[in-house]
């Protein structure tokens, strides 16, 4: 491995040479500049307004089956109570017949429970792909606008306030001018 690497190193040592020499003597290399901003997606899919808007949208949708949920939930309970409560009294066959019925209904609940939750992650993944599309094109026109060169969109350890250009991107969405 060790001589991979040092073949490697000599073979590229012309090319680096050659290049070297190409270079203007007079001027020192200088680190490339450029415009950079930073966006907190992480923000923009909490704070910005077409999130709000998506995340009642949502609840609205699925408050009728949320509410079902919890009814049947109560049911299970009440069921519960009664059999901890009737069962020395209740005869080995009825016993059997409520523990049956709430195996029955307590399958069901999971089945419905684990559906709703399936049918909310798909449709909140949904609604929020189409908050970070139209947050990427809002991105597009204020990078050109300003004459950005890069903008990055991943959370990285530390980002300076200066280059940061979320509020730019959650006002734009909203539809209110952004602050230069």
């Amino acid at each position: 491995m060790k001589n991979i690497t040092v073949a490697a190193v000599l073979a590229a040592a012309p090319f680096l040479a050659a290049a070297q020499a190409t270079a203007p003597a007079s001027q020192p290399a200088s680190p490339p500049s450029g415009k950079f901003g930073f966006v907190h997606t992480e923000r923009i899919l909490r704070d910005s307004a077409p999130a709000m808007r998506a995340q009642k949208k949502i609840e609205a949708e699925f408050q009728k089956r949320d509410r079902e949920l919890a009814g049947i939930a109560d049911q299970l309970k009440r069921m519960q109570a009664d059999l901890d409560k009737d069962a020395m009294t209740m005869t080995e066959s009825q016993r059997r017949t409520k523990e049956r019925e709430f195996g029955d209904l307590n399958r069901e609940f999971q089945r419905k429970q684990r559906e709703f939750r399936e049918d909310l992650n798909q449709r909140r993944n949904e609604e929020l792909a189409q908050v970070v599309e139209q947050a990427n094109r809002v991105i597009r026109v204020i990078a050109e606008q300003e004459k950005f060169d890069i903008i990055f969109q991943e959370m990285p350890a530390y980002v300076s306030p200066r280059i940061d250009i979320t509020d730019k991107v959650i006002k734009a969405l909203e539809g209110k001018p952004a602050a230069k």
